[in-house]
């Protein structure tokens, strides 16, 4: 199963949301980062079939989404960024429903049901109201409703949002272990729950395609440009104001930093090895 995503482009007026967004997904877990307004909602929304694309087209094995219509929509799990519920429905009610509309028979719906709603720690409360629910445990009935048919292809528009560290684990194991045969992309801003799953990642920039590779050589771009250096509390502020810090440590008198320059910031200062969140900020100076 291959997803080929082809010269994607959404225009709104003259502002450029995607722009010839092309790549290919075959079987993994993929993490898409990019700053607000990179147009990863936008991309995401055309590969659910949910927006018309400007120009450009998303096809499944060579076919058009468009046209496969319903039998892609039947392979599909997607939770958008803003997750849509009924407020007066209970979480097994709103289950129970999604799961008639994907056509799966009563019996094996039940059974689909109160195992995701069991995986999300929701089952004890499924026959509470969805408006009592905070957002934390909204979110993780998102995640469920995501996988209630069991999908092939699996979108997930800031999953983790809203989730503590413990809820934010439990999320990352149950898209591992769901992942085997199945194309999934994520979009998130928590540079960790891309880092300990995804098998590549796609940088976004600007409605493009700014870098895709896999976990284990995305950062071999910014080789180099990664410096750890201590300084006094007095210089920090100056680093600070001249540099991207990714971290700032204090320690007795002096302030420990690490920081992502293509420059060497100061004469003590040595290369580290970059990891995902000094490439994030490579990538999105400006935001930082």
């Amino acid at each position: 199963m291959e997803l080929t995503i082809q010269s994607l482009t959404k225009q709104y007026g003259s502002k450029l949301a995607v722009d010839r967004f092309s790549t290919n997904l075959s079987e993994g877990i993929y993490g898409l980062l990019g700053a607000n307004g990179s147009g990863k909602t936008t991309l995401m929304r055309m590969m659910c079939g949910l927006l018309r694309p400007t120009s450009g087209e998303v096809l499944l094995d060579g076919v058009n989404i468009n046209d496969l219509d319903e039998g892609y929509r039947e392979l599909l799990g997607y939770l958008p960024q803003n997750f849509g519920y009924y407020p007066d429905f209970t979480a097994w009610d709103f289950m129970l429903y999604l799961s008639s509309l994907k056509g799966l028979p009563k019996l094996t719906a039940e059974e689909r049901c109160g195992e995701l709603l069991e995986k999300v720690g929701l089952y004890d409360i499924r026959k509470k109201k969805i408006k009592t629910y905070s957002g934390g445990m909204r979110q993780r009935l998102g995640i469920a409703q995501s996988l209630i048919n069991d999908p092939k292809i699996l979108i997930l528009d800031e999953p983790t949002a809203g989730l503590d560290p413990k809820e934010r684990a439990k999320f990352r194991n149950i898209i591992s272990d769901h992942s085997t045969g199945k194309i999934i992309l994520l979009s998130t801003h928590i540079v960790s729950d891309i880092e300990y799953i995804a098998d590549k990642i796609m940088i976004m920039k600007h409605g493009q395609l700014s870098q895709q590779n896999s976990l284990e050589h995305i950062c071999d771009s910014i080789n180099g440009f990664v410096w750890y250096c201590k300084v006094t509390l007095n210089e920090a502020e100056s680093y600070r104001n001249r540099f991207v810090v990714s971290n700032l440590k204090h320690n007795g008198d002096m302030v420990e930093l690490r920081i992502v320059s293509e420059q060497q910031p100061c004469e003590n200062a040595v290369n580290v090895s970059p990891n995902l969140e000094d490439l994030y900020l490579y990538h999105f100076k400006e935001e930082a």
